[in-house]
C-alpha cells in the first residue's frame, strides 16, 4: 500500500470548499484528526446549524479549524480562505438530482462557475501545489443503459459521459462539464508558465452512503436511504442497481489523492453495486421487520409510472432499470491504496444514523 508522506505540506494551511457538506465534512474531521490546519469555506460562517458540527469536531484535535465565508459566483470569494494554502479540496457543488427545476441556474451555472473561481484563484496564490476536485460516477456515465455501448463489462476513468444533457440527466452534465473544466484550466498552465504550479487529481465517488456528521445535509444518499424507512418501496422494488461506496472511504480517497506524490489522474471511487432489493435485505438483516422494507421486486411498468411522483422522469427512469452497473475501481485501490468498506456496512450504518438522528418517521415502524 502507498504510504502518504505530509511532512511538506503539514508546513502550510489546506482549503476545503464547502466543508460542512456531507463528504467535506468527514474529510475536514480526519484532516484536523491529522494535524492539519484548515481552511474550510462555507455559505454562511455565523449559521450554528451548518458549522456546529465542524466547530466540534475541531475540539481535541491536533489540527486547526479557520472558517471563511465564500461564495462559488464570487470570482474573488475565495482569495482571502486560500491565502497560503498548499492544497486545494474542491467539494462545493449543488447537488440537486430531483425535481430541478432550472437546470442551467440551478446547476450547472454554480458547478462551472464555482469550479472556475476556485481553479482561478488558485492561478492566484502561488503557495498552491496541489487541487483535488470532487467530481462524480456520472462525469463517466450519464445512464446504466450506456454499459451497453462500451467495450467490457464496466465502466473505468477513460470513460466519459456523453449522453447527458440539460434536459436528460441535468445533474450528472454538470458534473462532468464542470471536471472537463477543470482539467482544461489545469492543462492550460503549460502555455502560461515554464511548468505548472499545481496538479490535478480527481476523485469519481459512486453513491455515497455512511453515517453523517451532521444532521442538516440533504444529500442524496439520505434521500435514498429514507425511501426505504418510509414506506415508498413497502409493495416492491425497481429493477434498479446503485454503485454504493462509503463516505468515511471517500474521505480518506480525498486524502490518498492530495498527499501521495504519484497520484495523477480520475479515481473510480465504488465498493460494489448493489440493487435496491438487496440493500432492503441488507436492512431487514440488521432491523428486522420493524420497517416497510420490500420483499419483492415491482415489474419495470409499474416503477415507470411511481418514476414521477419521486421526481424521477421516465425517460431516465428507462434507461436505468433493468440495466446493470458495474465500475472498476482498481485504479484507486492499487494507485491510492485505498481498502473499501462492503457496501453492506455503509448502507446499514447509514441506515441506523437516520434513526439516531430521527430522520425515519416513527410512524414508518410496524407494529
Amino acid at each position: 500500500m502507498p504510504m502518504i508522506d505530509q511532512t511538506s505540506q503539514l508546513r502550510a494551511p489546506v482549503l476545503v470548499t464547502g466543508a460542512n457538506g456531507y463528504v467535506a465534512s468527514w474529510l475536514v474531521k480526519r484532516l484536523l484528526e491529522r494535524g492539519f490546519d484548515v481552511h474550510a469555506t462555507v455559505r454562511d460562517p455565523r449559521d450554528p446549524r451548518k458549522t456546529g458540527h465542524l466547530e466540534a469536531i475541531a475540539h481535541g484535535c491536533p489540527g486547526t479549524l479557520s472558517l471563511f465565508r465564500a461564495d462559488l459566483l464570487d470570482p474573488h470569494g475565495f482569495d482571502r480562505a486560500m491565502a497560503g494554502c498548499g492544497l486545494v479540496f474542491h467539494t462545493a457543488s449543488p447537488l440537486i438530482v430531483r425535481n430541478v427545476e432550472d437546470p442551467q441556474r440551478d446547476l450547472v451555472e454554480p458547478a462551472t462557475l464555482g469550479t472556475r473561481n476556485v481553479l482561478e484563484a488558485v492561478n492566484r496564490t502561488p503557495s498552491v501545489r496541489r487541487v483535488v476536485l470532487t467530481s462524480s460516477i456520472v462525469a463517466v456515465y450519464g445512464d446504466a443503459a450506456d454499459l451497453q455501448g462500451i467495450d467490457g463489462d464496466r465502466f473505468d476513468e477513460s470513460h466519459w459521459n456523453t449522453t447527458s444533457n440539460e434536459r436528460h440527466q441535468p445533474y450528472s452534465w454538470s458534473k462532468t462539464l464542470s471536471e472537463r473544466l477543470a482539467w482544461k484550466i489545469a492543462g492550460e498552465q503549460a502555455h502560461d508558465r515554464e511548468r505548472a504550479q499545481w496538479d490535478l487529481v480527481v476523485v469519481n465517488p459512486g453513491l455515497v452512503l455512511g453515517p453523517s456528521l451532521s444532521i442538516h445535509t440533504s444529500a442524496e444518499g439520505v434521500l435514498v436511504m429514507r425511501d426505504f424507512g418510509n414506506g415508498y418501496y413497502r409493495f416492491g422494488a425497481p429493477a434498479l442497481e446503485l454503485a454504493i461506496v462509503d463516505v468515511r472511504d471517500v474521505a480518506e480517497g480525498h486524502i490518498r489523492a492530495g498527499l501521495l506524490p504519484n497520484a495523477r489522474g480520475r479515481h473510480i471511487l465504488v465498493s460494489e453495486s448493489l440493487s435496491v432489493l438487496e440493500m432492503a435485505g441488507i436492512l431487514r438483516s440488521h432491523f428486522g421487520d420493524a420497517f416497510p422494507f420490500p420483499r419483492q421486486a415491482v415489474s419495470n411498468a409499474a416503477a415507470l409510472m411511481l418514476a414521477p411522483s419521486r421526481g424521477i422522469p421516465q425517460a431516465v427512469a428507462k434507461r436505468n432499470l433493468g440495466y446493470p452497473l458495474r465500475f472498476d475501481s482498481r485504479r484507486a485501490r492499487d494507485r491510492l491504496g485505498l481498502t473499501f468498506r462492503p457496501a453492506a456496512e455503509s448502507v446499514a450504518d447509514h441506515f441506523r444514523q437516520l434513526l439516531d438522528d430521527g430522520l425515519v418517521p416513527a410512524a414508518a415502524r410496524r407494529p
